[in-house]
């Protein structure tokens, strides 16, 4: 008998939906991701034809696409059933074409959850493929092609080999330089802070600020303003004016969304964005359970989308209600009903557990370490969701002394709500002592201090995605590659969490910015995404968008290719060949950095370019340790008499040696602070060197 063909993108989805729809009707078989494209080798794009891209199958892909050609072949139905969304959809689209399936065939199938209900359900019900999708897609496609391929070349012949401009990554390099602009010409405001420790009639303390004059709010700005202030408050006391009571409730966070979940697993787990993405596309795709097989831990990972599906509203009631208490279940079905959220991946669910009765701890022997965390954080949020807000008991006293006036504010937790569930910081009541208006407190000590304003904080991976988020430029799929791109490219590099343009990214960004402007402005970026919408909802024809692109953009180019100047990226050293004795310069190559001889081509002396980090290796205690990084780009320490000494670490050695055992300590970042710690594992010696 016949079998039915399923094919998806990837072995471990096409593992794990095959065990649900059975062997002995179905055999599933994975694409690997788009088996066409756009050759790499030139554009690719006709644009004096209309724009029409040339695709051609994707070299090494040979072999995959002869299997699905022999299995579509016998099979008696083909179901095509890649990702729900653009991508998915232009997959399945290629894979069409390739097997010959007619364009009014129902062959797509989609679901946002690779459980074995959905999956079922999505058999039975086969759709065409959404050409809209597909034509948003290849709008996006083409319009990347032809800025990339038109504008990396001139960056080439100008600056250096290797680079690339792109239509999100440039822009997304460009707010990060913006950002170090603004910092280096941030100029520090002086401004004062007034404390004040009074005490009631019970000899009760509490601590009050200074908050205004004649009940007008005033921001202290110098010390003058400060030291009126305590003329006036010196041998005095306080009068308490006003107390006001009240409840305050905080309610739960909204499931989350592909660009909200990239910040938390940044700010909660210390993930960056690709880890986010590369362990949520595992737990998606599937996790062999014990007990269970192989299932879908949560629903499809890239989505725009807060909304939840009724009967994942009706679990979540149910584990609540009998597992937390009834008191904690909150039925927030009317906050969604009218809603519409503005972007495209609406049409999915918010990213959510696929059955919340599979606790993180009930499966934690199934998970790896990241795994747990990450999918600790969708439960605990998902659950949360569904939970009775938090409320305080809070209390506000206002007290004058003359006419200026300190206040104080306390507060209780009530009710901790879905604080139950997702709570990740240590909160503490701040209980003010029992007071009476008009009583009199007696103030104790007071405490002026001076401050200054900070600069604007660089962004880290978190914030930036926040950033493009809010300014609606590229799509929750776009954040992490972009980001690792810009990095890959050292336009950008990390400096702990923060993000930080290189000499290189400033120069690449100018360049761009003083000859293709429009296409580095975000609102035009922004407006493109608007368009690939349009273009998705059936409501703009794809190759008119990339058209009214196209034309500023080839006069952009003619015009740049004659008025940008060669750009010399060589920094000359003060080291000294030891071949010619001319001065060494540092040049850039495939591989990064390194140095050659300022005589070149007389002189062909090039060498590493060595970053040492002023420590003896503790192993041969002859070598320094020097800073190196792996082909992943990771920084590690190792001996410069390699491979004499094969000493590597990828903690940073430090000087000092252990004082208990006598090993080599190592510098170790926390929350907490930073600290030295021994390397000898036996040995659990450490010392806190700055605090946080």
């Amino acid at each position: 008998m016949a079998k039915s063909l399923v094919i998806v993108e990837s072995p471990a989805k096409a593992k794990t939906i095959e065990k649900f729809l059975g062997k002995s009707h179905y055999t599933v078989k994975a694409s690997v991701g788009h088996v066409r494209d756009l050759p790499k080798s030139q554009l690719g794009v006709d644009i004096e034809n209309n724009f029409e891209p040339k695709y051609i199958n994707i070299r090494g892909k040979g072999d995959v696409i002869k299997e699905l050609k022999k299995e579509a072949k016998k099979a008696k139905k083909v179901y095509l059933a890649t990702d729900p969304d653009r991508e998915g959809e232009a997959i399945s689209w290629h894979l069409s074409y390739i097997l010959n399936i007619d364009e009014e065939e129902k062959c797509r199938i989609e679901f946002n959850e690779i459980t074995k209900d959905a999956i079922k359900k999505a058999i039975k019900s086969p759709r065409n493929i959404n050409l809209n999708l597909v034509d948003a897609q290849q709008a996006r496609r083409v319009l990347d092609r032809l800025l990339g391929y038109q504008i990396s070349p001139i960056l080439w012949q100008k600056v250096r080999k290797g680079l690339s401009a792109g239509r999100v990554q440039s822009v997304t390099t460009k707010l990060i330089c913006e950002r170090e602009e603004e910092i280096k010409a941030f100029v520090p405001k002086e401004y004062w802070s007034i404390e004040l420790i009074a005490s009631n009639k019970e000899e009760n303390n509490l601590t009050l600020k200074f908050y205004g004059k004649d009940n007008e709010k005033i921001e202290l700005e110098n010390e003058e303003q400060v030291k009126e202030i305590l003329k006036t408050i010196e041998n005095g006391n306080l009068v308490v004016t006003k107390i006001e009571s009240r409840s305050r409730r905080k309610s739960a966070p909204k499931p989350y969304t592909t660009s909200v979940l990239q910040q938390d697993a940044a700010n909660k787990l210390n993930f960056t964005t690709k880890k986010t993405m590369m362990v949520a596309q595992e737990l998606y795709e599937g996790i062999d359970v014990k007990g269970e097989g192989t299932v879908g831990l949560i629903s499809y990972i890239r989505t725009d989308s807060k909304r939840i599906s009724e009967e994942a509203r009706e679990k979540a009631k149910g584990y609540i209600i009998e597992s937390i208490g009834e008191n904690y279940y909150k039925d927030h079905a009317k906050d969604s009903k009218g809603k519409k959220e503005k972007k495209v991946q609406d049409a999915h669910e918010a990213i959510r557990p696929t059955s919340v009765d599979r606790t993180p701890d009930s499966i934690k022997d199934s998970l790896s370490k990241e795994q747990y965390k990450l999918y600790n954080l969708i439960w605990r949020r998902f659950v949360a969701s569904q939970m009775e807000d938090s409320v305080f008991d809070v209390l506000n006293v206002e007290c004058k002394i003359e006419d200026l006036i300190f206040k104080a504010t306390g507060s209780k937790l009530k009710f901790d709500g879905y604080t139950k569930i997702y709570n990740f910081t240590e909160r503490e009541d701040k209980i003010l002592p029992s007071l009476d208006e008009g009583e009199i407190l007696k103030i104790q000590e007071y405490n002026p201090q001076q401050h200054f304003t900070s600069p604007p904080p660089r962004y880290t991976e978190a914030s930036l995605v926040k950033t493009l988020e809010e300014l609606g430029i590229g799509r929750p799929s776009t954040y992490a590659p972009t980001i690792t791109t810009i990095l890959n490219r050292e336009y950008v590099e990390k400096d702990g969490a923060s993000l930080v343009p290189t000499e290189l990214g400033i120069i690449v960004t100018k360049i761009l910015d003083e000859n293709f402007q429009k296409f580095m402005e975000v609102d035009f970026t922004a407006d493109m995404e608007s368009q690939l919408d349009q273009i998705e909802e059936g409501n703009a024809e794809w190759k008119n968008v990339v058209e009214e692109f196209y034309s500023p953009l080839a006069e952009a180019i003619r015009v740049a290719i004659e008025k940008i100047e060669k750009v010399n990226m060589d920094e000359e050293t003060d080291e000294i060949c030891e071949l010619c004795g001319s001065n060494m310069v540092i040049k850039y190559g495939r591989f990064g950095k390194f140095m050659a001889c300022k005589n070149y081509p007389e002189c062909k002396n090039t060498k590493p370019i060595v970053s040492k980090i002023g420590v003896k290796c503790p192993k041969c205690k002859e070598g320094d340790i020097i800073m190196r990084k792996s082909k992943k780009k990771k920084v590690f320490y190792g001996c410069s008499n390699y491979p004499d000494c094969d000493f590597v670490a990828w903690n940073k050695p430090v000087e000092e040696p252990c004082e208990v055992c006598g090993s080599y300590m190592y510098e170790k970042y926390s929350k907490s602070g930073t600290k030295i710690v021994c390397s000898n594992k036996e040995c659990k010696h450490e010392k806190i060197i700055e605090q946080d």
